[in-house]
């Protein structure tokens, strides 16, 4: 299936559907979600993508982000695609949302409306190999550090995206 994204103005008014792998070459503005979560001595859960993604391959980044499709809601989206990459089920609630433009490299862009969510997970996970390499867990502290002696290692979204978080949140 030809995976589409919701193509949509700054106020997030529609404006039609493109297929995915289009809308990165093009730049345009469309629908997106991330997911932060944590476990209870608050240490931020990361996922490592698979080396077979068309963008960013081996990349850690946070621990779910993608794109609603056409008539779903971000809070929907974002607990298919935790289901779908990591076999997980968890209560998350959406904290903010902001647009950004990232260079992910191979001439594509990530220009996004992005929805913001937060939530805790303890459990175990089911991978879906074709997504994600690995996860792990890392203190904000460690985190901040590794980001800084390593940034090639981070998605570039990651690093915008969890400066927004800091700044929110």
């Amino acid at each position: 299936m030809e995976e589409k994204v919701v193509l949509v103005t700054e106020n997030d008014e529609v404006l039609g559907l493109m297929e995915k792998q289009q809308a990165h070459i093009n730049g345009l503005l469309h629908r997106a979600f991330s997911v932060f979560l944590f476990n209870s001595q608050g240490e931020m859960l990361l996922q490592k993508r698979a080396a077979e993604k068309y963008h960013s391959p081996n990349q850690w980044t946070n621990a779910c982000c993608s794109h609603p499709r056409a008539n779903e809601t971000y809070e929907e989206a974002a607990k298919r695609r935790l289901k779908e990459e990591m076999g997980i089920d968890t209560e998350i609630s959406e904290k903010f949302s902001f647009i950004y433009k990232a260079d992910v490299g191979g001439n594509l862009w990530e220009h996004e409306l992005d929805h913001v969510f937060v939530g805790n997970y303890e459990g175990d996970f089911q991978l879906n190999l074709e997504e994600v390499a690995e996860v792990r867990y890392i203190s904000m502290e460690d985190l901040d550090q590794e980001m800084k002696q390593n940034p090639e290692h981070f998605t570039e979204w990651f690093k915008i995206i969890l400066e927004e978080y800091k700044h929110h949140l």
